[in-house]
């Protein structure tokens, strides 16, 4: 998909025009923010604070980036903005802040707590009688805070209609392997023990993406665990072991986009 490859280049481009971050966790969501930007949610750019909006929460708000590239893909802002990434005066700092960047709906990056805020925000519409969906995108590594199986509990209790729970099952977090550092064992049994339908999909094949997402929309409360590889489609960021944070030159970023532009060709073709 051309939005997924634009995305991951203009995140890259981003984060080394800061010469640095966290590269690996925004390259695993980049196909996901695609599909959900492009074909799934009702939003509008010209007023990103429409009340009946579709909510996108981005729980790893440390990946910001990544939802900073697809925000200005969308026309959010100008896409020079990015090059500003985290430098004093910036409307996009590091984590995601809902008082610096339009199209941010909640500032995040305290892990294991963007669930919980979702969940208030899809009983908050409820109450009000407001439409709209709410997304949260967790990471798998976050997963291990408690904070978001209380929360996942009460979303099944209220067995809210408007709530949609995207796991980036990408295998890693700071310290290592998840399954290394805290085993999760299966997390679509984990949601369904909960009472949560969930699906498991291929999180970086955008047809499958869509099919899932507009499944569990249409059956909330739901959870996607996306199978997703840190890194993914970032040639310096697939490779090394340790791949959270990395610093980022120019000529990395340029054989970097390269590479997407040679993988999108080789998969459909000419992109021009």
């Amino acid at each position: 998909m051309k939005a997924a490859a634009d995305i991951r280049k203009l995140c890259i481009n981003e984060l080394a025009a800061a010469g640095y971050g966290h590269i690996g966790g925004s390259m695993s969501i980049c196909d996901i923010l695609a599909v959900l930007y492009t074909d799934i949610m009702d939003i509008d750019p010209a007023d990103p604070k429409k009340p009946d909006r579709d909510y996108l929460i981005l729980s790893k708000g440390h990946c910001g980036p990544a939802l900073y590239a697809t925000l200005a893909y969308k026309g959010y802002f100008d896409k020079e903005l990015l090059k500003t990434l985290n430098q004093g005066g910036t409307s996009l700092p590091s984590h995601c802040d809902r008082l610096k960047t339009p199209g941010i709906d909640l500032s995040t990056g305290s892990l294991g707590q963007g669930l919980s805020l979702g969940t208030g925000v899809a009983v908050g519409k409820l109450m009000q009688g407001i439409g709209g969906k709410v997304y949260v995108i967790v990471g798998d590594g976050e997963l291990q805070e408690g904070q978001n199986w209380e929360a996942i509990q009460f979303i099944a209790h209220r067995a809210l209609p408007n709530m949609v729970i995207i796991v980036d099952a990408n295998k890693r977090q700071l310290d290592g392997y998840t399954e290394d550092v805290c085993r999760p064992f299966d997390y679509k049994a984990k949601f369904e023990s909960f009472g949560v339908k969930a699906y498991n999909c291929d999180g970086h094949d955008v047809s499958d993406i869509y099919e899932k997402l507009t499944e569990a929309a249409e059956n909330c409360p739901a959870a996607v665990i996306m199978d997703t590889e840190k890194g993914h489609g970032c040639k310096f960021a697939e490779i090394p072991g340790f791949n959270h944070y990395m610093v980022i030159t120019k000529e990395m970023a340029e054989e970097a986009v390269a590479e997407v532009d040679r993988r999108l060709e080789e998969s459909y073709g000419q992109i021009d």
